[in-house]
């Protein structure tokens, strides 16, 4: 080991979603776990995020659901309307047989308050989470992982975790792809409820569907925000420009609909867009001691709401292929880390590419006109309230490439 070299059992590379979610995984398993972000201060950006119950289920193993639905909001209904016509489509109740079924709550909140909840997660269960870190490139050296950082110094580890979000440095080790560019940005944005805001959607998560484009709204901090979200079909992001000033394109993509979508468009905040990227599946995510985890291995579009929630299965399917093997009651066993990274990246690669590939078929189904618009409607309505058919394989217990079933920890055993 080199003089400015830190060792650790486990060192995290990124402090999104996925990067604390893996350092509170393995720490809960008895790893030492080093987390180095590159920002100065740990924190999230955007806006809502939908947390379906296969996310929740694994906040509820970590003892932190409980910290969620204090700050969350639980949506009674998921409401599909056509935005040119502003017709009901079909709703999903997630309450009753819905949570009883999946096993824990449909979620929605803020994205930096589940990100506060993880890296509070992680702050009372010991990780040592370090700021200003900026990794260059990561090798393994004699078995160990060794990342090399702008600054000099070096961290070793047993085996490197790879979070570093959709333009990851690490990827290369494992593929020679690029971000895919879907054509599509989205403006959102977040305003105080108030006495004039429309009551009859306060309680449910809107999805108005349009030609090119859709909306999403939903009540966030306990029903003290709207959250909104605009996405459509952008002629300059497609001609390779990420943002663009002025909102002719926003409001030309809207200009058909219904005015209950065109007046949510005030809720925007339109000095920033987020152009849409994803990348196609691969197979392989591990380099020597390293593997990917999250964006960095699987980013998808947001149509099915699963970035997050699949960053949080990646952490738990990692808990359990090393509970035993790496982390037994005799120790610590880091021969044991090869088999494990492989048995994580086997279990998860099938389930993580069925969702990246579903979001861009979803997604490509929200924005169709004329007859197969038509045709689409016809489908969402023939589909009846309490049908699981489309849920199952995303949500359900026991899905192949899903977490173990666990008894949640109890909150105590995080408390500080």
């Amino acid at each position: 080991m080199s003089e400015h070299a830190t060792s650790t059992d486990v060192l995290v590379i990124g402090g999104g979603m996925a990067g604390l979610a893996g350092a509170l995984a393995l720490r809960e398993n008895g790893a030492n776990v080093t987390l180095v972000e590159r920002a100065p201060e740990f924190g999230e950006v955007g806006a809502g995020l939908q947390m379906a119950p296969n996310a929740s289920r694994v906040l509820s193993r970590w003892g932190l659901l409980e910290k969620a639905l204090e700050i969350g909001v639980q949506p009674k209904h998921l409401v599909f309307r056509d935005a040119v016509t502003g017709e009901e489509l079909t709703r999903q109740t997630l309450g009753g047989d819905f949570a009883e079924r999946y096993g824990a709550p449909y979620v929605v909140i803020h994205r930096s308050d589940l990100h506060r909840v993880l890296l509070e997660g992680c702050e009372a269960a010991g990780v040592k989470l370090v700021n200003d870190v900026m990794v260059e490139s990561v090798e393994t050296v004699n078995g160990r992982g060794v990342a090399h950082t702008a600054a000099g110094v070096d961290y070793e580890a047993d085996v490197i975790i790879g979070a570093d979000g959709l333009k990851s440095t690490l990827r290369p080790l494992v593929a020679s792809d690029e971000p895919v560019s879907s054509a599509y940005v989205a403006y959102r944005g977040t305003v105080p409820i108030t006495e004039n805001t429309p009551k009859a959607d306060l309680e449910d998560v809107i999805v108005y569907l349009g030609p090119d484009c859709h909306l999403v709204q939903y009540p966030l901090r306990k029903g003290e925000l709207l959250n909104t979200v605009a996405v459509f079909k952008s002629p300059s992001f497609e001609r390779g420009e990420e943002q663009y000033g002025g909102v002719d394109e926003l409001e030309a993509a809207y200009k058909d609909c219904v005015p209950a979508v065109q007046e949510a468009l005030k809720n925007l905040a339109t000095g920033i867009r987020w152009p849409m990227y994803d990348r196609d599946p691969i197979e392989n995510w591990v380099a020597g001691r390293m593997v990917l985890m999250g964006d960095a291995a699987h980013p998808m579009l947001q149509y099915l709401a699963q970035g997050a929630c699949q960053a949080l299965e990646d952490a738990a399917v990692l808990q359990d292929a090393t509970n035993g093997t790496v982390f037994t009651a005799e120790g610590i066993n880091p021969e044991a880390w090869d088999g494990a990274i492989r048995e994580f990246n086997t279990a998860r690669a099938g389930r993580t590419a069925r969702v990246q590939r579903t979001a861009r078929v979803w997604g490509e189904s929200w924005h169709v006109s004329g007859l197969a618009r038509i045709l689409r409607n016809l489908l969402f309505k023939s589909r009846k309230d309490g049908d699981f058919q489309y849920n199952d394989w995303l949500y359900g217990q026991d899905q192949p490439g899903t977490p173990e079933r666990r008894v949640a920890a109890q909150p105590e055993t995080l408390s500080v």
